[in-house]
């Protein structure tokens, strides 16, 4: 019993083997990744760039969009590039405090893009439903400190998750069936009756994320009743396409998320990356 914890304790690193041994699939999915990765990169820094220098583009809207394309960008580049490294290198190992710290970081960017979503629904169901005080309401005071609550809450969120984690006792191998680490792949690497902590997580975060989702429902309840009151289709029509770009971006992360994490088992790992790739590397809209 002694031996077995010195083992568990004296993790230095994990591999990283979600990706197909064969070379050419190996050449495929480093070109795919390397391609969308540029795609989403340029992408996002052109969201960024334009919202930030030109002076049509300094409504609420544009300014939570930035914010949400500068969490694209840092969420993929987590991932992504060290993939692409392990593959060209032929190395699969990452270190158990770069382990640690790519699931901080990808919970952190997630839960912020949540969090986010969120007030962009509000700011729609301001601006739509109560325009004559939108810009009392949605000022740019207000608008810092709900992004700022924003990204406060994913890294409260990751850092929950971090902790939950890594307090278990991991039993060896330390074979990790994916092409990142994350918080479902290490639990199947924990010793038996140690997920208690971390799960207690998951269905409190689980819980708190519906609670946000009824929020989003709600905003567009009332969203989608305001423009049917609009009489002339011309109006329904363009107030409703301010909202399109919001409805797409949350409608691809939440059917991602659900599809990645529930859609398919841990085991099997090629559809899950492929899922899991998509999900990371898309390019939102502006």
């Amino acid at each position: 019993m002694a031996e077995k914890v010195t083992n568990v304790t004296s993790i230095t690193e994990f591999l990283l083997m979600g990706l197909p041994d064969d070379q050419v699939l190996q050449t495929l999915y480093d070109t795919f990744f390397f391609l969308s990765y540029l795609a989403a990169l340029m992408g996002n820094l052109l969201i960024v760039t334009l919202s930030s220098t030109d002076q049509h583009l300094q409504s609420p809207m544009y300014f939570f969009l930035k914010n949400l394309a500068l969490i694209d960008i840092c969420s993929i580049s987590v991932i992504v590039p060290k993939s692409i490294v392990n593959s060209l290198t032929k190395s699969h190992s990452i270190s158990f405090l770069g382990c640690a710290s790519q699931i901080f970081l990808f919970i952190f960017f997630a839960g912020t893009e949540y969090a986010l979503l969120i007030v962009m629904s509000y700011d729609r169901y301001v601006a739509i439903c109560q325009p004559l005080y939108c810009e009392a309401i949605i000022n740019r005071g207000t608008c810092w400190q709900m992004v700022t609550a924003a990204w406060s809450s994913g890294c409260v969120y990751g850092s929950i998750h971090v902790a939950g984690t890594f307090s278990v006792r991991f039993c060896g191998p330390y074979v990790v069936h994916h092409f990142y680490c994350d918080v479902p792949s290490l639990l199947t690497l924990a010793c038996p009756g140690e997920h208690t902590l971390e799960y207690a997580f998951v269905i409190a975060s689980c819980t708190l994320a519906s609670v946000c989702f009824l929020f989003l429902i709600a905003f567009y309840i009332c969203i989608f009743s305001a423009v049917l009151r609009i009489p002339a289709a011309q109006g329904r029509f363009k107030t409703f396409s301010t909202c399109l770009p919001h409805l797409t971006v949350v409608t691809l992360f939440l059917f991602s998320g659900i599809v990645t994490y529930l859609g398919t088992g841990y085991k099997s790992a090629s559809s899950l990356n492929f899922s899991c790739l998509c999900y990371t590397l898309w390019y939102r809209p502006a």
